[in-house]
């Protein structure tokens, strides 16, 4: 996958600005950034939601995004996994799953074999005959992730999927992307703005800034300080505020941070 030069504006307002971006076959990337900063939005350019102001979107040797020329999500062999996991609630686990096949009018033998496949991967057997309210978050996760995977797409969209869980049932669906990325070895992009994430997902990281924003990056390696202090995850998450501060941020928002910061430092 290319991204060459790609912008959209709503009005006058940029929120993705020139942004190139070569993706390799079987990658797993992340985008990590602050909150507002495009990261969502350049996702949704990738999967055909949204027409490009301008530059390009280059799969493979198909140009499928263009300020001239849009192709329609349905024709990109891509499946996406929203924050909400957008299950169906009148359907169960296995009509949720298969959903993309039957719309696709593939042969019952086919859809059962391919089901029967995905569920064993997913650890979903036992669950196929209930619905998405009879699950817990993480079971949800898996289902939202055996209907993105079924159809066999060329390249998987991953919008923050693991917001909604708590901190184990996170941890535990990290390692279970990551296991399934790594068997299937599709084309990956995972949107975050978690610090903590990144380092486990990704064979590759790209931070994104958002319009004027300082394009700053803090590197804590082993959680250490340049004088050898430990730093603590909140210290650590109060320096990344303070580095992703809008530059044109009054003084009054900028002080608070910059106090906390000096005196956790």
């Amino acid at each position: 996958m290319d991204l060459r030069g790609l912008t959209k504006r709503f009005g006058s307002l940029a929120v993705v600005d020139n942004v190139s971006l070569k993706i390799d076959h079987g990658q797993l990337v992340c985008l990590l950034g602050p909150s507002g900063c495009g990261k969502t939005t350049t996702l949704r350019l990738i999967a055909g939601f949204l027409e490009p102001s301008d530059g390009e979107i280059h799969v493979g040797e198909r140009l499928v995004s263009s300020k001239a020329r849009t192709l329609p999500p349905e024709q990109r062999n891509m499946s996406m996994i929203f924050q909400s996991y957008a299950l169906w609630p009148h359907m169960t686990v296995t009509e949720n799953i298969v959903y993309g096949l039957r719309l696709r009018n593939m042969d019952r033998d086919t859809i059962a074999k391919k089901l029967a496949a995905i569920l064993a991967t997913t650890k979903l057997e036992a669950l196929a005959q209930r619905y998405p309210g009879e699950l817990s978050g993480g079971q949800q996760q898996r289902v939202a992730l055996a209907r993105a995977l079924i159809v066999e797409p060329q390249t998987l969209l991953l919008d923050e999927p693991l917001s909604n869980l708590d901190a184990n049932l996170r941890e535990e669906m990290r390692f279970e992307i990551r296991r399934l990325h790594d068997e299937y070895r599709y084309t990956t992009v995972y949107v975050t703005h978690d610090q903590s994430k990144a380092p486990w997902l990704r064979s590759a990281s790209t931070i994104s800034g958002c319009r004027r924003r300082r394009r700053l990056r803090l590197r804590i390696r082993s959680r250490r300080s340049s004088r050898g202090r430990s730093i603590s995850a909140p210290r650590a998450t109060t320096w990344w505020k303070w580095l992703t501060a809008p530059v044109c941020a009054p003084p009054r928002r900028l002080k608070p941070m910059c106090k906390r910061a000096a005196r956790s430092g």
